[in-house]
Parts: C-alpha cells; sequence; structure tokens
C-alpha cells in the first residue's frame, strides 16, 4: 500500500522555513528560489489540508499546528539523516547501535573502555545519546540503554552491571585517611551536599554507626562533576561513586576519608526491548559489556 506521505523535498523546505522562520533563509540554505520554497510549503499544506505559517508583513510565523508539526518532522529527518550517514560511513557493512546513557557513567566508566569493542567489532558503530529521565523505548530510535535504578521495565530484557559503591573523599591537604570516625573528626571540615540526593552523609555516616549534628548542611551541588572539582580544590569533603574519580584517586588528586564499602541504592542495568533481542550488533555488544562490567566487579577495591 503507498504510504500517504508528502515528499522529503517539502519537508526539508518546510523543515528549514519553520527553523528560520524565514522562507528567503530556507531558500538559501538549500540552494533554491524563495518561490520553489513558496510552491513546496504551499503543497504541503494542500496536502495536509492545514495552514502551518501565517504571512505578516514582516515574514511568516508558525502556526500551533505547524509548530507541532515542524518539531515531529524535525525529529523524523534527524534519524533519517543519521542513518543515512552510518550507511556511508559503513558501506553497507556491519551495524549501528543507539544506546542511551547516564552521561557521568558514559564518560568516566564507558568510553574508557570502548576503544576494545571498537578494534573486536570494528563494522559496528555505537552512538551514545544522554538520557537522565525515565523514557519509553517506543518513543525514541535508542536500541538500548545502561540505566541507573530499577531493571523490571516493562517489556525490556535487563542484564545488571553493577552496584554503585559510594567513596567519601577529600582533597590531601584538607583530610588525612583513617582507619576509624569519630563524630570529632567531622569538626571544621564542610561537607559538600549532592542536591539528587540529600540524605546521603546521614545514609554514609549511619552505616559508620555515627550521627554527626550538621550532616545536611553545607553546599549543595546538582552535578558529581561540578563536585568533584570542588572537593579537589580543598572546598569540603564529597560523597561520590567510585568508578567517577578512580583517576583522581590514584593520582593523589583526592584521598579517601576512610577506608569503608558503601553501596548506595542504585544500580547499573544494561536493558533493551525484547523484540531486540535477536539484534546480532545489540547481542555482541552486550556480551561484551556484560564481560567488561563482570572483570570490573573482580578488579574493584
Amino acid at each position: 500500500m503507498r504510504r500517504n506521505i508528502p515528499s522529503t523535498t517539502a519537508l526539508a523546505l518546510f523543515e528549514s522555513a519553520a527553523r528560520h522562520q524565514s522562507f528567503t533563509q530556507a531558500a538559501q540554505e538549500h540552494s533554491v528560489t524563495q518561490s520553489a520554497v513558496c510552491r513546496q510549503i504551499a503543497g504541503l499544506e494542500d496536502f495536509l489540508s492545514v495552514k502551518l505559517f501565517r504571512r505578516t508583513k514582516r515574514g511568516v510565523l508558525l502556526t500551533e499546528a505547524g509548530t507541532s508539526y515542524a518539531r515531529n518532522v524535525r525529529s523524523r529527518l534527524d534519524d533519517v539523516e543519521r542513518d543515512t550517514l552510518d550507511m556511508m560511513a559503513r558501506g553497507g557493512a556491519g551495524g549501528a547501535l543507539e544506546l542511551g546513557v547516564v552521561p557521568t557513567f558514559a564518560a568516566k566508566w564507558l568510553v574508557p573502555r570502548l576503544g576494545s569493542f571498537h578494534k573486536r567489532y570494528p563494522d559496528i558503530a555505537v552512538h551514545l545519546s544522554s538520557r537522565t529521565r525515565p523514557f519509553l523505548f517506543a518513543d525514541t530510535a535508542l536500541d538500548a540503554a545502561i540505566c541507573a535504578g530499577e531493571a523490571g521495565w516493562p517489556g525490556t530484557e535487563a542484564c545488571f552491571l553493577m552496584d554503585e559503591s559510594i567513596v567519601a573523599v577529600g582533597s590531601p591537604a584538607l583530610v588525612k585517611t583513617r582507619r576509624t570516625l569519630k563524630v570529632a573528626d567531622f569538626d571544621g571540615l564542610p561537607l559538600l551536599q549532592m542536591s539528587t540526593r540529600p540524605y546521603a552523609w546521614r545514609q554514609w555516616f549511619s552505616s559508620l554507626g555515627l550521627a554527626v549534628e550538621n550532616d545536611l548542611a553545607g553546599a549543595r551541588m546538582e552535578l558529581f562533576s561540578i563536585t568533584t572539582a570542588a572537593t579537589i580544590h580543598g572546598q569540603g569533603l564529597a560523597l561520590i561513586p567510585r568508578f567517577l574519580i578512580e583517576d583522581d584517586l590514584a593520582q593523589g588528586r583526592l584521598v579517601e576519608l576512610v577506608k569503608h564499602e558503601f553501596l548506595s541504592d542504585r544500580r547499573y542495568y544494561f536493558i533493551y526491548p525484547e523484540q531486540k533481542s535477536d539484534n546480532t550488533a545489540l547481542a555482541l555488544f552486550g556480551a561484551w559489556l556484560e564481560e567488561e562490567a563482570t572483570l570490573y566487579r573482580g578488579t574493584a577495591p
């Protein structure tokens, strides 16, 4: 059955005109005349039986329907462009995976290891997209995701990767490593707080059998990257996942306050839709990822 869709030329010119709010700039971007843009968009409006632009004395403005349609068209054209570039780059060989990732986990743990995957499977490209909020695979172009939280998403398969080990750290100038801690050890030492984990210090102290009066006090920061930088520069003590600061610990920019294993309530999983379980590229990546996670769990302190 023939698809009921307009021409890609009309869609591309419409997306450009919507983005620029100008037929003239759309014409320049696509190296066509302004009248050609007008004809294509008029034809698109006739096809849809919907007005996409309002003509004004100063130019054109998107209608409400045009704004919504432009957003959807832009997303679809981005997908087509990405797939086209993949095909051009691979010459029809190999495959590509769209992977949603927690940004900090990807930057500090996954990306440094991806070279070994590319060496083993040079024809499979892995594209990374940041995902920090819950989502449905059906609403995205993602093949899989690495998430911190719970598994058991409806209609998905999950592979456990690792727990999140939290480390209490400070700059070498601020703290000295201790074998045991007392409440008095924290007099005058500022605690840096994560705004997304307001009770982290209280939970950490409780795991050591301590109760520190001002465990909720201290400068609040939203990102671990900012917290890490502040800690390195001696602005306070912080609780940070070990995998984010392994290099800083190894190179002495940060030191552990005390040797203490504390697991947060977050676990990392590789998750993918059940219907993609027979995707060869996805299966190879999942097997490799599980190998790397198992190796890491076996060598982590």
